[in-house]
Order: structure tokens, then sequence, then C-alpha cells
């Protein structure tokens, strides 16, 4: 797992410095204060790690995080990326060995970042983001913007996400302590959906349904089985997922954190950013049930950077106040 990181001047992100990360970790805040930046440079930096060496990919790790930036932030220069009115951006990232990903570029670099060390052997597991926004029904379009085009629009987000679904399941050889979750997963969706013929198919009992006519929260979760199912995850992968109540009714972001506990039971560890008052308070009560699982609650407020444990209750933090406000205020009307 990513154990700890610090990151100095990116984007909106002043300083922020994490140890002892967790099994889930959870990122809340206002918007614009840098939730999913920080999503999308832990994403870059693992990601990178993972394709160095990897197959017969001979680029030097400078030039893989460089590219994996630029495409992943989707910025015209790398230096956009500097904090206003600072010299450089600086990032390091270390996992439970000691093993150190670092890297640092000022104002002035465009396209090569120069200082980049890495110490993080050869890594076979793969590692994903989840957009707040369903991939299935954006399926070719991100397909054409990205690889025959060549454009922005689409980031790397989306298109290894891409990639990784078109992996075709692999029949008989899927993780057996996934097994459960898979279980779950496919209690949640009431089928299937499956890849044929070059278009994406909701399969239910004997009925086929185009994607298009299944809900956006049902094909947000059927990601979940395909990659669990093709092994694209594995027990030592790491997820991010941005925004997971997006589209979802919230007896479905319950089900969905109790399938993602599961797995970080199993060994994913994941990132998760929220607005949702359901998805603090149904962790808060996960990690109370599930003794074994640590769940942190960074947030973004003020300038600072608040870190608890949900084991120990509720954080404070603006979701929390608004909903206990808007609690009240029905209390209050009630009396009345």
């Amino acid at each position: 797992m990513i154990s700890s990181c610090e990151i100095k001047n990116l984007g909106p992100i002043e300083h922020i410095e994490f140890e002892d990360l967790a099994n889930i970790n959870l990122i809340i805040g206002k918007n614009a204060c840098g939730k999913t930046f920080l999503l999308k440079i832990l994403y870059s930096a693992i990601r990178s790690i993972e394709e160095y060496r990897r197959g017969k990919d001979r680029r030097r790790i400078n030039e893989i995080i460089s590219e994996k930036l630029y495409w992943t932030f989707q910025v015209n220069h790398l230096n956009d990326l500097v904090r206003k009115g600072s010299d450089s951006l600086s990032f390091s990232l270390t996992n439970e060995s000691e093993n150190e990903f670092w890297y640092k570029f000022g104002s002035s670099t465009e396209k090569i970042i120069q200082k980049v060390t890495n110490t993080f052997p050869r890594r076979d597991a793969n590692s994903l983001f989840i957009p707040a926004k369903e991939i299935l029904s954006l399926f070719h379009v991100v397909k054409k913007t990205r690889d025959i085009d060549r454009m922005f629009g689409f980031d790397d987000t989306y298109l290894d996400l891409v990639r990784a679904v078109e992996i075709d399941p692999m029949k008989g050889k899927n993780y057996e302590r996934f097994s459960l979750s898979r279980k779950n997963l496919e209690k949640m969706l009431n089928g299937k959906i499956v890849f044929e013929q070059d278009e994406w198919i909701y399969k239910q009992g004997n009925s086929r349904f185009p994607i298009h006519t299944t809900s956006e929260g049902f094909r947000k979760i059927a990601i979940f089985d395909r990659l669990l199912g093709n092994r694209y995850l594995s027990p030592e992968s790491i997820v991010f997922i941005d925004e997971p109540e997006d589209a979802l009714h919230p007896s479905m972001i319950s089900k969905f954190l109790e399938i993602i506990a599961m797995l970080a039971s199993e060994g994913i560890q994941f990132f998760i950013s929220s607005h949702s008052y359901f998805v603090v308070k149904k962790l808060a009560l996960l990690a109370l049930k599930k003794k074994k699982l640590k769940i942190l609650s960074i947030s973004f407020e003020d300038d600072a950077i608040n870190i608890s444990d949900l084991r120990d209750g509720m954080p404070d933090n603006p979701i929390i106040d608004e909903s206990i406000r808007l609690y009240e205020q029905e209390v209050e009307m009630t009396l009345q």
C-alpha cells in the first residue's frame, strides 16, 4: 500500500503531507479545494511506477511520469500545474517497504521532468481511477478521441479505464478472495453487463438490453464486476474513486461501500473523494464494524488538512455540519 506522500505547490494545494495511510482513505472538503488534484497526482505516480519497464516499454521513468501528468491533467505545459507564485512543484510517495518515488520541477518546465527518483521494484499490479462519470456509454468516443485523434477531452483516467474494461473476463480464473464481492455485485446489478460485437449489453436472464437503457449508477457499479472478472484488479491494486455517490441512490451507495470495504479487507487500497454525507456516515459505521479495516478521513478546510481515523467517530467537517444544520432546521419547523 501507499503509506505516505508529500505534495508542495500543486495547483490549489500549497502543502500537504500524509503518513500511515489506510486501507480506505476518504478525502472530503469544499469545491475547488484540491480533492481531485490529489487523487490525480497520486494516480499519475502509481501508474507511472507500474508502466516502468513493463513489457517492451523502454521509456525512462522521467519520460513516463511527464507524459502521465500531461495527459491526466491535460495542461498545455507541465509548469501550468505549479501553484501560482511558486518556483517549483515537488511530490514524493513511499510504500510500506519504504520504497520512494520522488520528482520536482520548476515554473520553466514545459514537457520533460528531469529530477526524478524511483526506488520501487517492478510492479505487476494494475491501479485504476474511476471518474465520477461512467464510461461505458462513452466507450467508443473515448477511444476515438484519444487513440485515434490524440486530442484533449478525456484524460488518462478515462482512457486507462476504457482499456481495462475492454479485456475479456477470465472464466474460472478469478481471484478466490474476491468471489464474495463479485457475488454481491451481481446481486446489486440483478444481471451482468457484457461486451459483445463491439457493444456493451446488459443481460438479465435471457433478456438483453442496450447499455443506454440501463441507469448510469448500474453502469458505474458494473465496471467493478468487469475489472474483478477479467483479473485487471488484483489484491495489490490501488483504486481511486471520484465521487462514488454520483448517480447512485443512498441505499445503493451503502451496498457499494460495503463491497469496497470487503475488497479493502482483501488487499486493495482505496482513495475516495466525496461530497456526500451518506458516504462519510457509511464509512464511519464500517470502520466501527470491521475492526481490522482502517479508514481515514482527510478533510480539506480553511487552508488546513485534518486527518482522523473513522474508528473514532464522525469527523468535524462542512459536510457533517451542513447535514446537522438541516436536521436541526427540520426539527425546529416541526415543533413550531
